[in-house]
């Protein structure tokens, strides 16, 4: 089985080869091609990952190499999880929203706009190197926004599925505080990626979250999201920690203009982390990977391939075409639901009735993000200006013009399409 990750060179990598060896059993990799344009980084993040395989005894061989279409030829499943313009650019989308007293992400609001617009053309085009090259494969997006750039795929026809790790990160600390193993915690997750809530915790089958919320529980992890723990009991939900930067706007601005980005952090871990990964004595995944995000990415993608390829049938929270599971949005939206996962792809199970709190709030990013992909396939500041005044966290007329200047010229060296 040969699986093939385009952006090898990330500092991500090593966490999913980690995966790899650990859960040998559910995915028997024989073959793992690393795609990169970085030839440096590549060979970093390919010789530890080398090593790492080497050490855990696992037989699969890992490829470097710069060709997409060599190294997606012949794979079972192509994973994608790149950014176009690196932490540079991710420090832009970042910072440039706060000029205009708005939250900057790198995911939601102005700078998820910038990154989509800057990566569904360049997502689209390996797509279409993959349907060439081996169009039996799975595209398992782990490139954010993801709901955005799955959406993208599908209306293109491809055979993708869009994966986040929030879910089973939550459903891993969840299972930890209650001291039982993950396979017993299922989750009542709705919404979409970024855009979650979990409205039922389910240990054996019986709902613990209202228990859980009651608890110490609730307030632990209303001080991980950084909400009122009040807020999460009244509402009988625990949202992701997407949710405050819509709950607790204006904190988080006032908090962001006071410290670095977050992408400043992350180029400095990432700094370390090649600085360890050229070291022939490390041989297992370096434990400052932890803090550079993606926990569980490894078990979540090894989880869905498996089943994409083993036609399993079980439940996982995926992104996936709505097809009616959330009757106030279109059927072709993208929607972040546990879905059966089978040979076929992926089935939304049926969702209870979304309370209209969380529906109105879904149904008003889902437009944002139609408007967002329209902007990324066809450009034109006009089509920039109508998808930032659509999201709730702009949606000011001044701010919007303003915002659409700046990230335009910003991205102006990424964009397909000439800025007007």
């Amino acid at each position: 089985m040969k699986l093939a990750v385009v952006g090898g060179g990330s500092t991500y990598t090593p966490e999913l080869i980690d995966g790899f060896a650990r859960l040998r059993d559910e995915l028997p990799v024989t073959e793992v091609a690393l795609i990169d344009p970085n030839p440096s980084r590549l060979d970093l993040v390919a010789g530890v990952s080398r090593r790492m395989l080497e050490h855990a005894g696992h037989p699969a061989k890992v490829v470097a190499t710069a060709s997409l279409e060599e190294g997606v030829a012949g794979a079972s499943a192509v994973l994608i999880q790149l950014r176009v313009g690196g932490q540079a650019a991710r420090d832009v989308d970042e910072t440039l929203p706060l000029r205009c007293g708005c939250v900057g992400q790198e995911t939601t609001g102005a700078g998820g706009l910038a990154k989509a617009l800057r990566t569904v053309p360049l997502v689209l085009d390996i797509a279409e190197t993959v349907r060439r090259a081996a169009p039996e494969a799975w595209i398992v997006d782990f490139t954010n926004p993801v709901g955005i750039v799955t959406r993208a795929l599908l209306d293109a026809g491809h055979r993708a599925i869009g994966l986040c790790n929030v879910a089973i990160g939550f459903q891993r600390r969840f299972a930890a505080a209650l001291g039982v193993e993950p396979s017993r915690v299922t989750l009542g997750h709705v919404g979409l990626n970024h855009l979650t809530w979990e409205r039922a915790v389910y240990l054996d089958g019986e709902d613990v979250l209202p228990a859980a919320l009651a608890s110490e529980h609730g307030d632990e992890i209303a001080a991980a999201l950084g909400l009122r723990v009040e807020l999460l009991r009244r509402l009988g939900v625990i949202p992701s920690y997407y949710l405050r930067y819509y709950y607790a706007h204006d904190a988080v601005v006032r908090e962001q203009l006071e410290k670095p980005s977050r992408a400043a952090e992350v180029a400095a871990m990432e700094e370390e982390l090649l600085r360890l990964y050229a070291d022939p004595a490390v041989v297992t995944k370096p434990d400052l990977l932890s803090q550079r995000g993606g926990a569980f990415y490894s078990e979540a993608a090894v989880a869905l391939i498996s089943s994409l390829l083993g036609d399993r049938g079980d439940t996982q929270v995926v992104n996936v075409r709505n097809g009616g599971t959330l009757p106030f949005l279109d059927d072709d939206a993208v929607i972040e639901v546990p879905a059966a996962i089978t040979a076929s792809g992926a089935a939304p199970l049926p969702v209870a009735p979304v309370e209209p709190l969380f529906r109105g709030l879904i149904a008003h990013v889902s437009a944002y993000e139609e408007l967002a992909l329209r902007a990324a396939l066809h450009g034109g500041a006009d089509r920039v200006r109508d998808a930032l005044l659509a999201h709730p966290l702009v949606g000011q007329d001044a701010v919007t013009e303003e915002l659409t200047g700046l990230l335009l010229e910003a991205n102006r060296g990424f964009l397909p399409w000439t800025v007007g």
